[in-house]
C-alpha cells in the first residue's frame, strides 16, 4: 500500500537547511485567500475548517502541512494526515512535495485504513494476530460467511450472506465488538454468526476492512503504553472529509489527539453522503462540544462553479436541518467568472427510458449547434443506469464511451494470482487455497474439497494441514 511507511521513518535524514528560509511570505502561502491563509496559519489547538465544494480544501491541508514543517513546529514524523481515499493521499503527497521536497515522505499520510494497518502490523499480537495477516476482500468475506452458515445449518435464503456481512460491517463501523452486541435486540443467530466469523478470521490470520480500524482502536484502548507512544508522536493531526467519519474513526482521532490537542478537521456538513456506510454527521456538528476552545473557519469562496449553480445549490441545501451553515460565492479570480452562467435546469421524467430519450435529444440538439460529442458527459449515480442510455445511443448512432467498469483488483484473474501469492506467503490461508485449488482445473471437485473442509473442521486445523494428513493416510482415490 502506497500510504504505509516504516515506523522507523524518524531515522530518515531530513535536510532542514533547504526549507529554513520558508517563512509566511513564501509564494505558496501568498497564493491563499484570507480564509485559507487563516486556516493554514492557525496551527495550535483544535480547528474545524468548514470547506464548501470547490473552495480549495486540499490546497489548505497541504499548505498547512508545509507551513508547520517549514516553521519547524514539528518533525515530519510528528504529523499525521488522514485522507478519505488513497488517491487523495497521493494528490496531497504530490502537492506537498512541490512545496517542501522529500521531507513529505516521513509524514504519516494516508487513509484511515492505511494508517491503522501500519499500527496493526506493529502490534498484531495484542489482538491475537501475526503481523503477516491477510486483508480479505468482499468476495472472500462472503464465501467465509456462506461457509459458516452451511456449517451451522442456517438457511441462506432467510439469512443472505451479503446481508449478514453488511450487518457485521455496520456493527464494526460503530465500534461494536461481539461482546457489545445486545442479543435481545439482534437475535442469537446474527450474533452467533458474527462470533463464528471473527473466530474463523483469527484462525486464518485474516482481517476484513472493518477489523483494521476496530483492532487498531482496541490496541490503543487496551494498551496504555502503546496509546502514550502514538499520542506523544502525533503533535499535529489533520483530517480530510471529517463529515464522513464513522464512530470507530471518531474514537481513534479522539484518543490520538488528547496530549497535544492540535487537531485540524476539514469537512463539509452539507456533503455527508456515506451514512449507509456508518458515517456519522454528528461528528462534525458537535466538534465545538468535543473540543474545548475550538475555532471554526469557513471557506466560502468557490473556484469551481458559476454563480447560478452556487445559488441553486445554496437555495436547496439551506432547508437542511442539522447544519452549521455557510454561504458559497464565486471567488474573484475563479475561472468560472469567464464561463457561461446559464440557469440550472431540473427535468423530471417518469422512467429511465424516458430520461434516456430526453438526454439523447439534448445531445443531438447541442451537436447540431456545434458542440462535439466528446465535449458532453453524463454522470450517473450507479453503473446500472448506463444501460438505457447505451441502448438509446446505439439506436441513434451516437458514439459514446463508458468510463468505469471493474476495478483492477476486482478482476477474477487478478484475484486468482493474488490467491496464489497468499498461499505461498501463508499456506494456512484456507480462503485463498479454496480459490486456486482447482485453478487451472486439476481434477479436484466439489466433493473432494468438502471432504478436506470436513477433515480440517473436525481436527481444528487448516485445509493445507488436512491435505497433508489425508495424503499420508491415503484418503484420496484416483489421481
Amino acid at each position: 500500500m502506497n500510504d504505509i511507511f516504516d515506523l522507523d521513518s524518524e531515522n530518515t535524514a531530513v535536510n532542514f537547511d533547504n526549507i529554513s528560509a520558508l517563512m509566511p511570505s513564501a509564494p505558496w502561502l501568498d497564493e491563499l485567500n484570507p480564509e485559507q491563509k487563516q486556516a493554514v496559519t492557525t496551527t495550535e489547538g483544535p480547528l474545524l475548517v468548514l470547506s464548501g465544494a470547490g473552495t480549495g480544501k486540499t490546497k489548505v491541508l497541504t499548505t498547512r502541512l508545509a507551513y508547520i514543517l517549514s516553521q519547524m513546529k514539528a518533525n515530519p514524523w510528528n504529523c499525521l494526515v488522514v485522507t478519505f481515499t488513497n488517491r487523495a493521499a497521493r494528490e496531497m503527497t504530490h502537492r506537498a512535495r512541490n512545496m517542501i521536497g522529500n521531507m513529505v515522505d516521513s509524514v504519516w499520510m494516508g487513509t484511515f485504513h492505511g494508517i491503522c494497518v501500519k499500527i496493526l502490523r506493529q502490534h498484531a499480537e495484542l489482538v491475537g494476530l501475526k503481523n503477516n495477516f491477510t486483508i480479505l476482500g468482499e468476495d472472500d468475506q462472503r464465501r467465509l460467511i456462506k461457509q459458516i452458515c452451511e456449517a451451522q445449518g442456517i438457511d441462506d435464503k432467510k439469512y443472505p450472506p451479503q446481508g449478514l456481512l453488511d450487518k457485521i460491517q455496520l456493527w464494526k463501523d460503530k465500534g461494536l465488538t461481539i461482546d457489545k452486541i445486545n442479543t435481545d435486540i439482534h437475535g442469537n443467530v446474527l450474533v452467533n454468526i458474527y462470533k463464528a466469523y471473527q473466530s474463523r478470521l483469527i484462525e486464518l490470520n485474516c482481517v476484513d476492512f472493518g477489523d483494521i480500524l476496530l483492532y487498531a482502536l482496541n490496541i490503543l484502548m487496551s494498551s496504555p503504553e502503546v496509546l502514550e507512544k502514538y499520542q506523544e508522536r502525533f503533535k499535529y493531526i489533520m483530517v480530510d472529509e471529517y463529515q464522513d467519519t464513522n464512530v470507530t474513526q471518531y474514537l481513534l482521532l479522539r484518543l490520538l489527539c488528547q496530549k497535544h490537542r492540535n487537531i485540524c478537521c476539514v469537512g463539509d456538513d452539507d456533503q455527508s453522503i456515506y451514512s449507509w456506510r456508518g458515517a456519522e454527521i454528528e461528528n462534525i456538528l458537535r466538534f465545538e462540544k468535543d473540543f474545548q476552545n475550538a475555532q471554526i473557519i469557513r471557506l466560502e469562496r468557490n473556484y469551481r462553479s458559476t454563480a447560478n449553480i452556487l445559488g441553486a445549490a445554496s437555495a436547496l441545501i439551506k432547508h437542511n436541518s442539522g447544519r452549521l451553515g455557510k454561504t458559497l460565492k464565486v471567488a474573484e479570480n475563479s475561472p468560472a467568472n469567464n464561463s457561461d452562467n446559464h440557469k440550472v435546469k431540473v427535468v423530471s421524467t417518469y422512467s429511465g427510458s424516458e430520461e434516456a430519450v430526453y438526454v439523447t435529444e439534448e445531445i443531438e440538439n447541442n451537436y447540431r449547434y456545434g458542440t462535439e460529442y466528446s465535449d458532453m458527459a453524463i454522470l450517473v449515480r450507479t453503473a446500472a443506469q448506463t444501460r438505457e442510455f447505451e441502448e438509446k445511443f446505439m439506436s441513434e448512432s451516437i458514439p459514446y464511451q463508458v468510463i468505469g467498469g471493474l476495478k483492477f483488483y476486482d478482476r477474477a484473474e487478478i484475484k486468482d494470482i493474488l490467491a496464489y501469492l497468499r498461499v505461498i506467503s501463508q499456506p494456512h490461508d484456507d480462503l485463498a487455497l479454496e480459490r486456486i485449488i482447482n485453478k487451472p482445473a486439476r481434477g479436484i471437485g466439489a466433493k473432494t474439497i468438502e471432504k478436506i473442509q470436513n477433515e480440517a473442521r473436525y481436527n481444528k486445523i487448516s485445509m493445507y494441514m488436512a491435505i497433508e494428513k489425508m495424503l499420508s493416510n491415503g484418503d484420496f482415490s484416483g489421481k
